[in-house]
């Protein structure tokens, strides 16, 4: 891997800190957070995802649920370069408030899911 690269992607590194990229069907979320932003804007979630450090990229599909279990929105990241991603998820229609859900899924085209994550929180 060249300098450059290593600047803007330490991550990729994978003798940095003892990290060592797996193979597709062990691949795992490390961690998936949400948290809403507080300003005067639109309601808006901003999402961390982590994953473990991959030998081949990774597909992730993140869907924002109400309280009814419906999809407000959702978000693909296809073969993102690192392995920890910040995006935005706007919230759109009625419910601005209450009971919200959030389901990521990490996985490969021709693979079965690589793991799945469900996370609750009221905003």
């Amino acid at each position: 891997m060249s300098d450059d690269l290593e600047f803007f992607f330490p991550e990729l590194n994978p003798a940095e800190n003892g990290i060592v990229p797996l193979p597709a069907q062990e691949m795992r979320f490390m961690d998936v957070k949400v948290e809403p932003v507080l300003d005067n804007g639109p309601l808006r979630l901003r999402v961390y995802v982590e994953t473990t450090a991959f030998q081949k990229r990774p597909y992730m599909e993140v869907t924002l649920l109400d309280s009814q279990g419906q999809e407000i929105t959702s978000a693909s990241i296809i073969e993102p370069m690192q392995r920890k991603n910040v995006f935005t998820l706007h919230i759109r229609g009625e419910q601005q408030s209450g009971k919200f859900g959030l389901h990521a899924r990490l996985f490969y085209p021709d693979q079965p899911d690589s793991d799945t994550r469900k996370i609750e929180f009221e905003i």
